[in-house]
């Protein structure tokens, strides 16, 4: 081995600079990540009015200021440290925290950066500049009232590959980080916590804002409107049910009592008052912003079985007792480590059936009146006359047993003599065994049994002749038989038979790998295989093959069969035609809006709204036309003007909402809602090639054409398959 591989394997430590840059970079991931650890350490120095300015939404700039209590000027030196807080002394304190945080990394994880504090003891603030190490570099006094501004520009900047992705995705890292905000905003009460950003050198403007309010319902109708408020039902805790108990397997007997407590608020039961998405969710242990998985998941079943097309809207914080929770689990401390788990899903189980059922099982009470009482039949005659037929038929049904039990006795007689009932011992002539009459067994007789039983013997119409008919010869049955066995030598090798087998063997899995070789399609035609059938085809047809098949013939007025090389196809003619009608719809129609009488305003949040501004025309592809006022105040910037309509279909604000958080996620992407997908699905099925109907050869090669010039030609809007692989000819060969 040569000396440098020997260093190379040699354990060494690493430099303090690359520990920081390693650790830094798991414990901030996104602008979400950097403002949340911001708003922290504001809302734990005690703040009640806390100011997050952005520029460029974050990517230039992210300041944010409060009026806590300030930095101490002794702490000025460990403000940016590594593991440096003033929060903990000990490990064992960490059973007992109420901060937000307690690491001593937020800080240090976000340089370079420049601070400006004012303490509560001193007259002037003081302004601080810190290196990417953590270390101050420079202060100098600024005037500020007491509080803090902590300025962070160019976020990842020394990342340069997560600066660029960063970069590219801001829109979206920009819609997470308000998500995130929004959560401290709803739990934060008392606090009032505003947003603003400022594109370039346009105006800022005001992304949300909270009035220092003593409640969440102020705080969530403040953040997304009153309209939300209307929807809203508060969240009233219940008693773990026993179907609950049992279906988590706890103990009645064991349970603590009042363990959890659950306050907060949740969406309506009724149709249309949910959400098309799960984008206002927001969970908190004692007041600490989270992402409990079981509990969101446990949520969203419990209110789909009442509204199983929507989500939503939650606000929950559970109280819980702090020894009985583990926040330090990730760096960002959205997973939570919970004592008692199953007993808070419980809860939550039967306090949201309870909510829920409010309401939606009352049932109209119909009268029956005496106009015609000889109608009416006696309660129970229905069962009575049952039963007089059941034990009618079980009486027929015994005699008839009977009579065949003592005709079978009478041949057995006949033929056997006397001979039969020496072998049957004493007492055995009556079979006939008595039972205590239960007065709970059932009057239906088992019928299916009875069957059975007499289907063991047959019944000829005159049996008294059927011991004449018999061959005597039959009746010599104690004539003893000699078998004569001949033996014959036969020439047997083991160790031969044994090579045999693995010959066969061999030839067996040679000719199924050679199968396999050229065999690209093994998915069967099977709703269970679709899936698999489907990524075959994928992964094997590509757009341009489609114009190389060759039409053998349709099949049933139903379906193409066709040919590409040695595999056969076969092609349902209406779900090809279907989804390529579809596609076309949607990538052309422009539908048409209807001027509304006057304008509507929508009570969009300011996240929701510069979306919609961002990505105007493709609502106007939809059919939304808005107008929109850059100089009003949140939530009221944008009016809707006209709604798309078209025939029997019509469109609303839930159709806005749901193209918004659509376009959040895929900024500049024609899409559209789901109510104008069934829409164009409709048509689509409806302008199609239908079943039944005979087509040339070039009608199936036009079809066949299609498939290669849209974009997933694997299914229909509906679902139904397009294309599925019959056989390779090689096989057959």
């Amino acid at each position: 081995m040569e000396p440098n591989d020997m260093s190379a394997g040699t354990i060494k430590a690493i430099d303090k600079h690359s520990v920081h840059q390693i650790c830094s970079g798991q414990v901030v991931l996104t602008l979400a990540t950097a403002v949340k650890e911001l708003v922290e350490n504001s809302i734990d120095a005690g703040a009640t009015n806390i100011d997050v300015r952005l520029k460029d939404c974050g990517a230039d700039l992210v300041e944010v200021s409060d009026n806590g209590k300030g930095v101490e000027e002794a702490n000025f030196e460990g403000l940016t440290l590594k593991h440096h807080t003033s929060k903990l002394r000990e490990f064992t304190d960490l059973i007992h925290v109420e901060t937000f945080g307690f690491r001593g990394e937020a800080l240090s994880s976000l340089c370079a950066l420049s601070v400006v504090t004012c303490h509560e003891s001193c007259q002037v603030g003081t302004k601080l500049v810190f290196d990417h190490n953590g270390h101050l570099v420079q202060r100098s006094p600024h005037p500020r009232q007491q509080g803090t501004t902590v300025s962070l520009q160019q976020l990842f900047y020394t990342l340069p590959v997560r600066h660029k992705e960063f970069q590219r995705n801001i829109k979206k890292e920009y819609g997470k980080m308000i998500h995130i905000l929004q959560s401290y905003c709803i739990i934060s009460t008392g606090v009032r916590i505003t947003c603003s950003n400022q594109n370039g050198q346009g105006k800022r403007s005001t992304v949300l804002s909270t009035s220092s309010s003593q409640s969440i319902r102020d705080n969530i109708g403040a953040i997304f409107g009153p309209k939300q408020l209307q929807s809203l039902l508060p969240f009233q805790q219940a008693s773990p049910t026993e179907n609950v108990i049992e279906e988590y397997c706890l103990s009645g007997a064991d349970l603590p009592k009042q363990l959890f407590l659950i306050t907060g608020f949740v969406s309506r039961g009724d149709h249309g008052v949910g959400r098309s998405a799960t984008d206002r969710q927001f969970f908190f242990i004692n007041n600490r912003p989270c992402d409990p998985v079981k509990v969101i998941k446990l949520v969203n079943e419990v209110y789909h079985m009442y509204n199983r097309h929507q989500y939503p809207f939650v606000a929950l914080n559970i109280s819980v007792a702090s020894e009985c929770v583990d926040v330090n689990v990730t760096p960002d401390k959205r997973q939570i480590f919970l004592q008692e788990e199953k007993l808070l899903l419980a809860v939550l189980k039967s306090s949201l059936i309870s909510i829920f059922s409010v309401g939606l099982h009352h049932l109209t009470q119909c009268r029956i009146t005496d106009s015609e009482p000889k109608n009416l039949r006696k309660p129970g005659w229905l069962q009575s006359r049952l039963c007089k037929s059941t034990l009618l038929q079980l009486r027929e049904e015994i005699e008839c047993d009977e009579s065949i039990q003592h005709y079978r006795t009478d041949v057995e007689d006949e033929i056997f003599g006397d001979s039969t009932s020496h072998s049957h011992p004493e007492g055995a002539e009556s079979q006939t065994e008595q039972r205590p009459f239960d007065e709970d067994f059932s009057l239906i007789p088992d019928t299916k049994r009875a069957r059975t039983e007499k289907q063991h013997f047959i019944i000829k119409p005159e049996p008294k002749d059927y011991s004449n008919n018999l061959d005597k010869s039959s009746l010599g049955v104690d004539s003893p038989v000699c078998l004569q066995r001949r033996k014959v030598p036969l020439q047997f090798s083991l160790q031969e038979l044994a090579a045999k087998m693995k010959r066969l063997q061999d030839q067996q899995a040679h000719r199924a790998k050679e199968d396999l070789c050229y065999r690209r399609f093994k998915a069967k035609i099977n709703p269970g295989e679709n899936q698999s059938a489907e990524a075959e085809l994928k992964k094997e047809i590509s757009k341009e093959m489609f114009k190389d098949m060759e039409i053998i013939g349709q099949f049933n007025l139903g379906f193409i069969i066709a040919k590409l090389e040695s595999d056969i196809f076969i092609i349902d003619q209406h779900a090809t035609d279907e989804k390529y009608n579809f596609e076309m719809l949607q990538q052309h129609t422009v539908l048409q809006g209807q001027k509304l009488i006057a304008p509507q305003k929508l009570h969009l949040t300011a996240v929701s709204e510069n979306t919609l501004i961002d990505n105007i025309d493709i609502f106007r592809k939809n059919g939304f036309e808005f107008q929109v006022d850059e100089d009003a105040q949140a939530m009221e910037r944008v009016k809707l003007l006209s709604l798309p309509t078209s025939k029997n279909w019509t469109f609303g604000p839930a159709d806005i909402e749901e193209l918004i958080f659509m376009l959040s996620d895929s900024p500049g992407v024609m899409c559209r809602p789901s109510r104008v997908r069934q829409m164009f699905a409709s048509r689509a099925c409806r302008k199609s090639v239908m079943i039944g109907t005979a087509l040339s050869v070039n009608e199936m090669k036009k079809l066949l054409v299609h498939m290669g010039e849209i974009e997933h030609p694997w299914n229909c809007p509906h679902g139904r398959p397009t294309m599925r692989h019959l056989i390779n000819l090689d096989i057959i060969s």
